[in-house]
Protein backbone atom coordinates (compact mmCIF):
# COMPACT_ATOMS: atom_id res chain seq x y z
CA UNK A 1 0.00 0.00 0.00
CA UNK A 2 1.11 3.31 -1.10
CA UNK A 3 0.13 6.64 1.18
CA UNK A 4 0.94 10.17 0.00
CA UNK A 5 0.90 12.76 2.30
CA UNK A 6 -1.46 14.82 3.47
CA UNK A 7 -0.51 18.04 1.47
CA UNK A 8 -0.85 15.32 -1.94
CA UNK A 9 -4.75 15.03 -0.70
CA UNK A 10 -4.86 11.23 -2.34
CA UNK A 11 -4.45 8.07 -0.21
CA UNK A 12 -3.96 4.68 -2.90
CA UNK A 13 -3.99 0.69 -2.44
CA UNK A 14 -4.31 -2.42 -4.17
CA UNK A 15 -6.58 -4.72 -2.66
CA UNK A 16 -4.75 -8.04 -1.64
CA UNK A 17 -6.89 -11.41 -3.42
CA UNK A 18 -7.18 -12.94 0.19
CA UNK A 19 -9.71 -9.95 0.92
CA UNK A 20 -12.48 -11.36 -1.76
CA UNK A 21 -15.91 -11.22 -1.30
CA UNK A 22 -16.28 -9.38 1.40
CA UNK A 23 -17.43 -5.70 2.37
CA UNK A 24 -15.61 -3.08 1.15
CA UNK A 25 -16.04 -0.72 4.23
CA UNK A 26 -14.43 -3.80 6.09
CA UNK A 27 -11.67 -3.85 3.52
CA UNK A 28 -10.58 -0.51 3.86
CA UNK A 29 -10.86 -0.71 7.59
CA UNK A 30 -7.83 -2.71 7.54
CA UNK A 31 -6.00 -0.93 4.77
CA UNK A 32 -6.26 2.17 6.13
CA UNK A 33 -6.02 2.04 9.44
CA UNK A 34 -5.31 5.24 10.38
CA UNK A 35 -8.79 5.91 9.90
CA UNK A 36 -11.90 5.08 11.75
CA UNK A 37 -14.61 2.77 9.58
CA UNK A 38 -17.42 5.60 10.22
CA UNK A 39 -14.65 8.27 8.15
CA UNK A 40 -14.14 5.84 5.65
CA UNK A 41 -17.78 5.57 5.50
CA UNK A 42 -18.46 8.54 4.77
CA UNK A 43 -15.72 8.84 2.35
CA UNK A 44 -17.82 6.62 0.30
CA UNK A 45 -20.87 7.80 0.41
CA UNK A 46 -19.65 11.29 -0.84
CA UNK A 47 -18.13 9.86 -3.55
CA UNK A 48 -14.03 10.29 -2.45
CA UNK A 49 -13.62 7.02 -2.88
CA UNK A 50 -12.53 5.00 -6.40
CA UNK A 51 -12.51 1.59 -6.84
CA UNK A 52 -11.00 0.84 -10.54
CA UNK A 53 -11.81 4.39 -11.08
CA UNK A 54 -15.63 3.80 -10.01
CA UNK A 55 -17.80 4.85 -7.07
CA UNK A 56 -18.47 2.03 -4.88
CA UNK A 57 -21.00 1.64 -1.69
CA UNK A 58 -19.83 0.49 1.27
CA UNK A 59 -21.63 -2.81 1.17
CA UNK A 60 -19.72 -3.83 -2.19
CA UNK A 61 -18.09 -6.70 -2.22
CA UNK A 62 -14.49 -6.89 -3.53
CA UNK A 63 -13.16 -9.32 -6.14
CA UNK A 64 -9.04 -8.66 -5.04
CA UNK A 65 -6.63 -6.44 -6.88
CA UNK A 66 -8.85 -3.61 -7.27
CA UNK A 67 -6.95 -0.42 -7.03
CA UNK A 68 -8.83 1.90 -4.39
CA UNK A 69 -8.26 5.95 -4.25
CA UNK A 70 -9.09 7.96 -1.82
CA UNK A 71 -9.37 11.36 -2.39
CA UNK A 72 -9.07 14.07 0.63
CA UNK A 73 -9.44 16.96 -1.44
CA UNK A 74 -13.10 16.61 -1.29
CA UNK A 75 -13.17 16.34 2.48
CA UNK A 76 -15.98 18.48 3.80
CA UNK A 77 -14.45 21.96 5.68
CA UNK A 78 -15.89 23.11 8.61
CA UNK A 79 -17.56 25.73 6.55
CA UNK A 80 -20.46 26.29 9.55
CA UNK A 81 -17.80 28.29 11.50
CA UNK A 82 -15.78 31.14 10.43
CA UNK A 83 -12.04 31.93 11.81
CA UNK A 84 -12.02 34.34 14.84
CA UNK A 85 -8.75 36.02 16.22
CA UNK A 86 -9.08 34.77 20.07
CA UNK A 87 -6.01 34.26 22.51
CA UNK A 88 -5.17 30.94 23.02
CA UNK A 89 -2.68 29.61 25.94
CA UNK A 90 -1.04 27.27 23.89
CA UNK A 91 0.53 24.95 26.16
CA UNK A 92 2.64 22.50 23.51
CA UNK A 93 2.33 22.34 19.74
CA UNK A 94 4.04 19.92 17.36
CA UNK A 95 2.82 18.74 13.53
CA UNK A 96 0.62 16.35 15.45
CA UNK A 97 -1.42 17.86 17.91
CA UNK A 98 -2.40 21.15 19.81
CA UNK A 99 -2.63 21.02 23.44
CA UNK A 100 -3.98 24.16 25.14
CA UNK A 101 -4.94 25.65 28.40
CA UNK A 102 -9.04 26.63 28.35
CA UNK A 103 -9.70 29.92 30.25
CA UNK A 104 -13.27 30.19 32.33
CA UNK A 105 -16.31 31.57 29.89
CA UNK A 106 -14.65 30.38 26.39
CA UNK A 107 -17.15 28.33 25.30
CA UNK A 108 -15.31 24.71 23.35
CA UNK A 109 -18.09 24.16 20.40
CA UNK A 110 -20.30 26.32 18.91
CA UNK A 111 -24.07 25.43 19.97
CA UNK A 112 -27.35 27.19 20.64
CA UNK A 113 -26.58 30.29 22.07
CA UNK A 114 -23.04 30.31 21.50
CA UNK A 115 -23.05 30.41 17.63
CA UNK A 116 -19.17 31.83 17.91
CA UNK A 117 -16.85 33.00 20.04
CA UNK A 118 -15.67 29.22 20.58
CA UNK A 119 -12.43 27.72 21.05
CA UNK A 120 -13.04 26.48 17.14
CA UNK A 121 -13.42 30.06 15.75
CA UNK A 122 -9.80 30.32 17.77
CA UNK A 123 -8.70 27.45 16.28
CA UNK A 124 -9.85 27.82 12.68
CA UNK A 125 -7.73 31.25 13.06
CA UNK A 126 -4.96 29.51 14.78
CA UNK A 127 -4.51 26.91 11.99
CA UNK A 128 -6.33 27.67 8.47
CA UNK A 129 -5.81 23.67 7.87
CA UNK A 130 -7.92 22.62 11.35
CA UNK A 131 -10.82 23.18 8.80
CA UNK A 132 -9.94 19.58 7.30
CA UNK A 133 -10.30 17.84 10.41
CA UNK A 134 -13.76 17.00 11.98
CA UNK A 135 -14.34 20.02 14.46
CA UNK A 136 -11.07 21.45 13.80
CA UNK A 137 -9.37 18.69 15.64
CA UNK A 138 -11.71 18.75 19.20
CA UNK A 139 -11.77 15.40 20.37
CA UNK A 140 -13.21 16.13 24.13
CA UNK A 141 -14.66 19.17 25.57
CA UNK A 142 -14.49 20.77 29.23
CA UNK A 143 -17.82 23.19 30.38
CA UNK A 144 -17.44 26.48 29.06
CA UNK A 145 -16.69 27.49 33.08
CA UNK A 146 -14.85 24.90 33.75
CA UNK A 147 -10.82 25.61 32.60
CA UNK A 148 -8.00 23.69 31.73
CA UNK A 149 -5.93 21.41 29.14
CA UNK A 150 -7.56 20.22 26.06
CA UNK A 151 -6.06 18.66 23.06
CA UNK A 152 -6.38 19.11 19.41
CA UNK A 153 -5.84 16.42 16.26
CA UNK A 154 -4.28 18.63 13.95
CA UNK A 155 -4.82 15.85 10.46
CA UNK A 156 -7.21 13.01 10.59
CA UNK A 157 -4.10 10.27 11.66
CA UNK A 158 -3.91 12.01 15.07
CA UNK A 159 -7.91 12.54 14.99
CA UNK A 160 -8.60 8.96 14.76
CA UNK A 161 -5.63 7.89 17.08
CA UNK A 162 -6.87 10.59 19.88
CA UNK A 163 -10.66 9.19 19.56
CA UNK A 164 -9.60 5.34 19.85
CA UNK A 165 -7.24 6.19 23.23
CA UNK A 166 -10.20 8.36 24.74
CA UNK A 167 -12.46 5.35 23.70
CA UNK A 168 -9.84 2.76 24.99
CA UNK A 169 -9.55 4.75 28.42
CA UNK A 170 -5.65 5.60 28.17
CA UNK A 171 -5.75 9.09 28.26
CA UNK A 172 -5.25 10.74 31.39
CA UNK A 173 -7.35 13.16 32.66
CA UNK A 174 -7.04 14.94 36.42
CA UNK A 175 -8.77 17.65 37.50
CA UNK A 176 -8.67 19.80 40.59
CA UNK A 177 -12.15 20.91 42.42
CA UNK A 178 -13.44 22.57 45.61
CA UNK A 179 -16.53 20.83 47.05
CA UNK A 180 -18.91 21.84 49.66
CA UNK A 181 -19.00 19.47 52.83
CA UNK A 182 -16.12 17.93 54.65
CA UNK A 183 -14.72 14.44 52.98
CA UNK A 184 -13.79 11.82 55.54
CA UNK A 185 -11.73 10.37 52.73
CA UNK A 186 -11.09 9.82 48.65
CA UNK A 187 -13.56 7.28 46.94
CA UNK A 188 -15.01 6.15 43.51
CA UNK A 189 -18.08 6.77 42.09
CA UNK A 190 -19.52 4.35 39.78
CA UNK A 191 -23.10 5.23 38.70
CA UNK A 192 -24.66 5.30 34.79
CA UNK A 193 -25.23 9.31 33.86
CA UNK A 194 -27.71 10.03 31.13
CA UNK A 195 -29.86 13.40 30.47
CA UNK A 196 -32.09 13.90 32.93
CA UNK A 197 -35.76 13.20 31.99
CA UNK A 198 -37.42 16.40 33.11
CA UNK A 199 -34.68 19.06 31.74
CA UNK A 200 -32.64 18.19 28.94
CA UNK A 201 -29.82 20.57 29.58
CA UNK A 202 -29.09 19.13 32.48
CA UNK A 203 -27.80 15.48 32.99
CA UNK A 204 -28.50 12.56 36.18
CA UNK A 205 -27.22 9.80 37.50
CA UNK A 206 -29.75 7.52 36.30
CA UNK A 207 -30.44 3.61 35.99
CA UNK A 208 -30.37 3.36 31.86
CA UNK A 209 -27.46 5.77 31.95
CA UNK A 210 -24.06 5.26 30.37
CA UNK A 211 -21.33 4.21 32.33
CA UNK A 212 -19.54 6.79 34.43
CA UNK A 213 -16.65 6.35 36.60
CA UNK A 214 -14.90 8.72 39.08
CA UNK A 215 -12.18 8.59 41.68
CA UNK A 216 -11.63 11.27 43.75
CA UNK A 217 -9.27 12.04 46.74
CA UNK A 218 -8.84 14.57 49.67
CA UNK A 219 -5.69 17.17 48.86
CA UNK A 220 -7.06 19.76 51.50
CA UNK A 221 -9.90 19.70 54.14
CA UNK A 222 -11.44 22.96 55.12
CA UNK A 223 -14.23 23.97 57.94
CA UNK A 224 -16.76 23.82 55.59
CA UNK A 225 -15.16 22.43 51.77
CA UNK A 226 -12.69 20.18 51.05
CA UNK A 227 -10.11 20.48 47.97
CA UNK A 228 -10.05 17.17 46.34
CA UNK A 229 -8.32 15.59 43.12
CA UNK A 230 -10.44 13.72 40.20
CA UNK A 231 -9.84 11.14 38.25
CA UNK A 232 -12.10 10.29 35.17
CA UNK A 233 -12.24 6.63 33.96
CA UNK A 234 -15.30 7.95 31.69
CA UNK A 235 -15.55 10.70 30.57
CA UNK A 236 -19.47 11.60 30.68
CA UNK A 237 -21.17 15.13 30.01
CA UNK A 238 -20.93 17.04 33.47
CA UNK A 239 -19.32 14.05 35.05
CA UNK A 240 -17.90 15.27 37.73
CA UNK A 241 -20.41 17.86 38.85
CA UNK A 242 -23.27 15.18 38.55
CA UNK A 243 -21.45 12.57 40.64
CA UNK A 244 -19.98 15.30 43.47
CA UNK A 245 -23.97 16.19 43.44
CA UNK A 246 -24.99 12.76 43.74
CA UNK A 247 -22.66 12.23 46.84
CA UNK A 248 -23.70 15.07 48.56
CA UNK A 249 -20.46 17.29 47.65
CA UNK A 250 -21.66 19.54 45.14
CA UNK A 251 -18.81 21.66 43.40
CA UNK A 252 -18.86 25.29 44.40
CA UNK A 253 -20.01 27.66 42.18
CA UNK A 254 -22.44 25.41 40.38
CA UNK A 255 -25.21 26.91 40.05
CA UNK A 256 -26.50 23.65 37.68
CA UNK A 257 -26.02 20.64 40.60
CA UNK A 258 -24.62 22.83 43.47
CA UNK A 259 -27.90 23.59 45.33
CA UNK A 260 -28.18 26.56 47.32
CA UNK A 261 -25.58 28.99 48.90
CA UNK A 262 -23.91 27.47 52.15
CA UNK A 263 -21.23 29.28 54.55
CA UNK A 264 -19.80 27.65 57.52
CA UNK A 265 -20.85 28.39 60.84
CA UNK A 266 -18.93 31.99 61.74
CA UNK A 267 -17.18 32.45 58.22
CA UNK A 268 -15.69 35.52 58.19
CA UNK A 269 -17.28 38.37 56.24
CA UNK A 270 -14.14 37.74 53.52
CA UNK A 271 -14.83 33.95 53.29
CA UNK A 272 -18.84 34.86 52.87
CA UNK A 273 -17.99 37.70 50.09
CA UNK A 274 -15.65 35.14 48.06
CA UNK A 275 -18.04 32.18 48.14
CA UNK A 276 -20.95 34.73 46.69
CA UNK A 277 -19.00 35.75 43.97
CA UNK A 278 -17.32 32.32 42.92
CA UNK A 279 -19.94 32.17 39.99
CA UNK A 280 -18.51 29.24 38.09
CA UNK A 281 -17.89 25.87 39.27
CA UNK A 282 -14.81 25.18 41.08
CA UNK A 283 -12.92 22.69 38.52
CA UNK A 284 -9.67 22.67 36.64
CA UNK A 285 -8.25 20.21 34.34
CA UNK A 286 -4.89 20.33 35.59
CA UNK A 287 -2.91 17.30 34.05
CA UNK A 288 -3.73 15.62 30.59
CA UNK A 289 -1.06 12.40 29.79
CA UNK A 290 -1.62 10.41 26.37
CA UNK A 291 0.11 8.56 23.86
CA UNK A 292 1.63 11.17 20.69
CA UNK A 293 -0.47 9.72 17.47
CA UNK A 294 2.83 9.89 15.37
CA UNK A 295 5.96 8.69 18.07
CA UNK A 296 3.84 6.82 20.36
CA UNK A 297 5.65 8.22 23.42
CA UNK A 298 4.24 9.16 26.92
CA UNK A 299 3.41 12.52 26.92
CA UNK A 300 1.83 14.85 29.64
CA UNK A 301 1.22 18.35 30.66
CA UNK A 302 0.39 20.49 33.94
CA UNK A 303 -1.85 23.60 33.99
CA UNK A 304 -1.74 25.82 37.56
CA UNK A 305 -4.90 26.77 39.08
CA UNK A 306 -6.34 29.67 37.88
CA UNK A 307 -6.31 32.77 40.30
CA UNK A 308 -9.67 32.35 41.22
CA UNK A 309 -9.58 28.83 42.79
CA UNK A 310 -6.29 29.95 44.06
CA UNK A 311 -7.81 32.97 45.78
CA UNK A 312 -11.05 31.09 47.48
CA UNK A 313 -8.35 28.46 48.55
CA UNK A 314 -5.97 31.15 50.52
CA UNK A 315 -9.36 32.39 51.63
CA UNK A 316 -10.52 29.10 53.06
CA UNK A 317 -7.65 28.82 54.50
CA UNK A 318 -7.26 32.28 56.69
CA UNK A 319 -10.76 31.00 57.69
CA UNK A 320 -9.70 28.31 59.53
CA UNK A 321 -6.52 29.60 60.30
CA UNK A 322 -8.51 32.20 62.19
CA UNK A 323 -11.17 29.93 64.01
CA UNK A 324 -8.35 28.03 65.73
CA UNK A 325 -6.52 31.36 66.59
CA UNK A 326 -7.61 32.14 70.33
CA UNK A 327 -7.74 35.83 69.50
CA UNK A 328 -10.58 35.62 66.70
CA UNK A 329 -13.06 34.23 69.94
Amino acid sequence: MNSTSMSDEILTARIPEEYARQRLDAVLVDLFPDYSRSRLQQWIKSGQVLVDGHEPKAKDKVLGNETIEIHLNSEPLETESQPQAIDLDIVYEDDDILVINKPVGLVVHPAAGHHDGTLLNALLHHDASLAEVPRAGIVHRLDKDTSGLLVMARNLKAHKSLVDQLQARTVHREYQAIVLGVMTAGGTVDEPIGRNPRDRKRQAVREDGKEAITHYRVIQRYRGHTHIKVNLETGRTHQIRVHMAHIHYPLVGDSVYGGRLKFPRGASEELKDTLRKFQRQALHAGRLGLIHPATGKEMSWKASLPEDMKHLLDVLAQDMDDMDDPEFD
